[in-house]
Order: C-alpha cells, then sequence, then structure tokens
C-alpha cells in the first residue's frame, strides 16, 4: 500500500524470512554495530599477522646463525688447508690441529696421546673431516684465535 505524501512498503513473505518483528514472539533483532565489528576483525588482524611475523623472525634468526656456522666454518678449514699436512686426511675421521711459530699443523695424535715424547706445537683444536671437505671443530682451546 502506497501513501501519496510517502511512500511506504509493507512485508509480505514468509514471517521467519522478515526483516522485522512480525509478532510478540519473534526474536529480538537488533542493528549490528559495525564499528565492533571492524575493531574485532582488525584486532584478530592484528594479532594472526603478529604471530607469523615473530615465526618468520625466529626462522630468519636461524637461517642468519646457520649462515654464519658456514662461513666460520669456511673460514677454519682454509686455515687447515694452508697448515702442514703430511698426509691425506680421510672424511669422518678426527685429528689435531697445533700451532708453532704461527704455522699450523695436522696430526693424527691428539693432545693426551704423546706419551713422553713432546708435541710439535701448541694444542690449538680437534677437528673432524666432513663429507663436503670442511672441517668442523669439535673441540678447541678456550682462547684460542682459530
Amino acid at each position: 500500500m502506497t501513501d501519496k505524501n510517502t511512500e511506504t512498503e509493507y512485508y509480505t513473505g514468509a514471517a521467519n524470512l522478515s526483516p522485522i518483528p512480525m509478532s510478540v514472539s519473534s526474536p529480538v533483532i537488533r542493528p549490528e554495530d559495525k564499528n565492533k565489528i571492524k575493531a574485532n576483525a582488525v584486532e584478530a588482524m592484528h594479532h594472526y599477522a603478529n604471530q607469523e611475523i615473530a615465526l618468520l623472525k625466529k626462522q630468519a634468526d636461524l637461517i642468519v646463525s646457520q649462515v654464519r656456522e658456514i662461513e666460520a666454518r669456511l673460514k677454519i678449514s682454509e686455515q687447515i688447508y694452508q697448515s702442514d699436512l703430511k698426509f691425506t686426511p680421510t672424511i669422518n675421521q678426527i685429528y689435531h690441529l697445533y700451532e708453532k711459530d704461527e704455522y699450523y699443523k695436522l696430526s693424527l695424535i691428539g693432545p693426551t696421546e704423546w706419551g713422553r715424547s713432546k708435541p710439535t706445537g701448541k694444542y690449538v683444536a680437534s677437528v673432524k673431516l666432513l663429507g663436503d671437505h670442511s672441517w668442523d671443530v669439535i673441540n678447541k682451546v678456550e682462547n684460542s684465535t682459530f
């Protein structure tokens, strides 16, 4: 039904689909607070984004740590290959590095295995040859620059 001065439309469909209450027993329909909905969505978005950012930062820190370990292993490996090698090292074998007069020497004999004879220099570190022919430091003297 339409009035001359104002247009008024009436709902004529099923009561359960009505946008307004059709009877006293109808559930109360309250308008949604759109600002509250937006605020909750933004808060949830920030919460989950911050969780993901924290996880990515942990992963980045791990990667940086791994890069530093590889760089240190590379530096150590270069020093070992510049040392006096009188034999061909075997992969996964542990060797011992000694320093004498600023030169390094790789030995099969550990610092506690010399017996009565004296080591050929100051013990620096125990190292292990890895499959990629880089060296992993197993044990080293605390104040060593190695």
